[in-house]
């Protein structure tokens, strides 16, 4: 009667570094149970289906890792034969065949380690071949933001081929909308034309408190392109979005041809830096927490992720900085005066308006005084007096 051996840990991993024809022989004569020839393709494709759990972001995101598997290592690999050394060049060629950025790169060496895991512990491989490779995601690389100024956006608006793209660059850019999450759950039934806004839900914050959706206002910038579409929109049509709802569409390498098309040079992370950019001009005018209740984030994120020092801030604080100049320089002169007179704060007796004849002494005077903007004040005996235009040059100094 045979019966089933536990197997230390050396024993192990001696048997899952065994070549597949030893272990054949092995499991021949009942040495060792059968090994799986699981193939790459067909494990990815039963992984996919058994993630029931996952949200549609995310799918999306793993159908990408799941591609970019693929395409390396060709869907007939077996998972066995893929080494540590093969997963180095993996990575390595997302960042040079592919392009992507340091934390796109991190967050698919993340997910790639997520399905060798499942492999090993389905006992399909020795040991995952992706698990050394990095895959915390840093901070917001500042070289990679920027800032789309009006101008541009509306460059790029008019190189859209149709309304539904004008919609897709107009939500983002001036809705402050997630793409594409955001936009193909958007609804006409929740267009609020009355009230002028439109209750957006939010795949990416569903799992919070209330975080399932939120109201958004139809901003000025934003209607005509609402408007165009509506008018577009087929007769019971539900979804606002309707052209691009397939969720493995590829619209960021559509935007960049639009973008080339609009005569410009495609900026880094195309779809977020127009929802920063939005965030950076609404919190110029409303208070952050309306802002952050708006776009569906908070302030410690919209911090450190969203919000930018434009071009602009820099010319108004240049034109603010010469006011403000002007503004010293008026008052280190009345000092200036102020001491070449004599004129004292300090406590005295009546007899030191002779040590000070700058100071006016007679009704007119004083009434010339007020009408020019000063006054005139006693403290402890002594006499001083200020001009409130000097005073208000003080405050926009300080």
């Amino acid at each position: 009667m045979n019966q089933r051996v536990a197997l230390d840990d050396e024993t192990a991993r001696w048997l899952g570094q065994l070549g597949d024809r030893m272990a054949r022989k092995l499991a021949r004569v009942g040495l060792m149970a059968k090994r799986s020839s699981a193939r790459l393709g067909p494990f990815l494709a039963d992984y996919k289906a058994s993630r029931v759990d996952l949200k549609s972001s995310t799918q999306i995101i793993h159908e990408n890792v799941r591609r970019n598997l693929l395409a390396f290592f060709g869907p007939d690999k077996p998972l066995r034969e893929i080494t540590a050394g093969d997963a180095d060049l993996w990575r390595l060629n997302l960042i040079g065949t592919e392009k992507l950025g340091p934390n796109t790169v991190r967050k698919r060496c993340g997910i790639a380690k997520q399905f060798f895991k499942s492999a090993l512990r389905q006992k399909l491989v020795p040991e995952n071949p992706f698990k050394d490779l990095v895959s915390v995601v840093r901070e917001s690389d500042q070289a990679r933001d920027y800032f789309i100024t009006r101008e541009e956006a509306d460059k790029v608006l008019e190189a859209c081929p149709n309304a539904q793209w004008r919609l897709l660059f107009a939500l983002s850019r001036h809705g402050g909308l997630r793409c594409p999450s955001e936009h193909l759950a958007l609804r006409w039934d929740g267009v609020n034309w009355e009230s002028g806004r439109m209750l957006v839900h939010s795949p990416k914050t569903a799992h919070h408190p209330g975080g399932d959706a939120r109201w958004v206002p139809i901003f000025p910038e934003l209607r005509p392109y609402l408007d165009e579409c509506w008018e577009q929109a087929e007769e019971k049509a539900e979804f606002v979005i309707t052209q691009y709802r397939d969720a493995t569409q590829n619209l960021r390498t559509q935007l960049e041809k639009i973008i080339q098309r609009a005569g410009l040079t495609a900026w880094p992370k195309l779809w977020h830096n127009l929802r920063s950019s939005r965030q950076t001009e609404l919190e110029e005018t409303f208070p952050s927490h309306v802002v952050c209740a708006w776009l569906g984030n908070s302030p410690q994120v919209a911090r450190r992720h969203y919000l930018r020092v434009t071009d602009d801030h820099f010319a108004r604080a240049a034109a603010g900085n010469a006011v403000e100049t002007k503004a010293a320089q008026q008052t280190a002169g009345m000092l200036r005066n102020a001491s070449h007179r004599g004129v004292s704060d300090s406590p005295g007796d009546p007899g030191d308006d002779k040590k000070n004849p700058d100071i006016p002494g007679d009704a007119s005077d004083c009434d010339a005084l007020r009408s020019g903007g000063g006054y005139l004040s006693e403290r402890q005996g002594g006499r001083y007096w200020t001009r409130t235009s000097d005073l208000h040059d003080v405050n926009v100094a300080l």
